[in-house]
């Protein structure tokens, strides 16, 4: 009786280890820096879930570096201006706030790519600036690629001050954040390999 239950204690064990292995190779691949800060897109793509992306997003809007700006996954209730209001932004320009388009239907990420993958089809784009946190651009570029392998994506990171990815071993917080997204990377991989369609 006690054999089986060392190889299950062993087996889990191993799992464990792997797994912490496998996430530690992760965060090493997270960006640390925006490495393409020249390039001129057809659109920029923000993935909401913080200030910090949006602000990056229309910063990049008004320095011109696309066209057009899609924000996926905006509350229903939001328009244009209440948004820009709500991040101290009301003096934003006028004649750049016709190029801001909210979706509004994404509430996780794989809506989030398939809402932008419908945008970039009806509108004819073929290159984004993708803006949301580094340490969901794995798994974002990851649910992008998927839906629209045909358009060209740049990453552009943004780094919320509240995660410490540059010493995520000290802080709690941040390493739950991080093993978190870890496994839902590590479990987008698996529903692509074999074929699975993705809960929406």
């Amino acid at each position: 009786m006690k054999r089986p239950m060392h190889a299950v204690l062993a087996a889990i064990l191993i799992a464990l280890g792997l797994w912490a292995l496998g996430l530690v190779r992760f965060i090493a691949t997270l960006p640390s820096d925006v490495t393409d800060n020249r390039t001129r897109t057809d659109a920029i793509v923000v993935l909401t879930g913080g200030s910090d992306r949006l602000a990056t997003g229309l910063r990049l809007l008004r320095e011109d570096y696309a066209g057009r700006l899609l924000i996926s996954g905006v509350a229903e209730s939001l328009s244009t201006d209440r948004l820009l209001e709500q991040l101290g932004l009301a003096d934003y320009p006028a004649d750049l706030r016709h190029r801001i388009v909210l979706g509004h239907t994404a509430t996780n990420t794989i809506q989030n790519a398939q809402e932008t993958a419908d945008w970039c089809r009806q509108e004819g784009v073929r290159s984004i600036r993708l803006v949301t946190a580094a340490y969901h651009m794995n798994r974002s570029l990851l649910e992008l690629q998927r839906t629209m392998p045909g358009v060209r994506i740049i990453s552009h990171p943004v780094f919320p001050d509240a995660v410490k990815q540059g010493q995520w071993w000290k802080y709690p917080g941040t390493l739950l954040l991080l093993a978190r997204e870890y496994s839902k990377f590590l479990a987008a991989n698996l529903i692509h390999m074999f074929g699975l369609t993705p809960e929406e």
